[in-house]
């Protein structure tokens, strides 16, 4: 098992998010050379979205694997850069984005960020979600600080 960075409690430290919204379950690795950070998240039956997508056949939205990914860039650029702890960060856009393999109650993933760009108030890196050694989701994320 991987060696825990961040556990639930101290994410909310870097993360304004809270439950039914907070996607980042434990922060398991980060490296600021290279830059790369991996987070776990768990889907139980119990996420609220699952009562409307779908009630019969629930499936994670990739809306939601996006999100996630959104928040660990957060959680990312915090610990590149610790003078930013207290700013907000948005979502600015989403590029890129593939959805390759359905995630299911019951399913881990390992959100995995690599690499980034950060200019002026601007910031975009690469996210996937794993599902064991198979991509789920991926996607280039691009968020404004305020």
């Amino acid at each position: 098992m991987s060696e825990i960075v961040l556990d639930h409690r101290q994410i909310k430290e870097y993360l304004p998010h809270r439950y039914p919204f907070l996607f980042v379950d434990r922060v398991v690795s980060f490296s600021a050379d290279p830059p790369r950070i991996e987070a776990i998240k768990a889907f139980t039956l119990n996420e609220a979205f699952f009562q409307g997508h779908f009630p019969d056949e629930p499936l994670v939205p990739g809306v939601i694997l996006v999100e996630a990914l959104a928040q660990l860039g957060i959680i990312f650029m915090k610990k590149l850069f610790p003078e930013y702890r207290d700013r907000l960060f948005v979502l600015a856009g989403v590029d890129r984005a593939r959805f390759r393999a359905p995630v299911y109650p019951g399913d881990v993933v390992r959100l995995v960020l690599e690499g980034y760009q950060f200019r002026r108030s601007i910031l975009k890196t690469q996210g996937r979600v794993l599902l064991g050694e198979k991509v789920a989701a991926e996607a280039e994320i691009i968020a404004a600080v305020k």
